[in-house]
């Protein structure tokens, strides 16, 4: 996988984003990728970002959902 940070902090708005947006964690680095989903918060694969429940946080550091950085691929 080739990442590369876009400069953009996701910040809550979805337009910034869509259905396979990767976005990283500002705080850890930790990468939500929609293909793999998330198994500490029990998120299946598929779940795109903006979908993610408003409650979730970064399941390495607990950062915010809004504190995540769009990542482009």
């Amino acid at each position: 996988m080739n990442m590369t940070f876009s400069g953009g902090s996701y910040g809550g708005d979805d337009s910034k984003i869509n259905d396979e947006s990767v976005l990283e964690c500002k705080i850890c680095w930790h990468i939500y990728d929609p293909k793999e989903g998330d198994p500490v918060w029990q998120i299946p694969p598929g779940t795109p970002f903006s979908q993610l429940p408003d409650h979730w946080t970064c399941p390495n550091c607990d950062g915010a959902k809004d504190d995540f950085m769009v990542v482009d691929q």
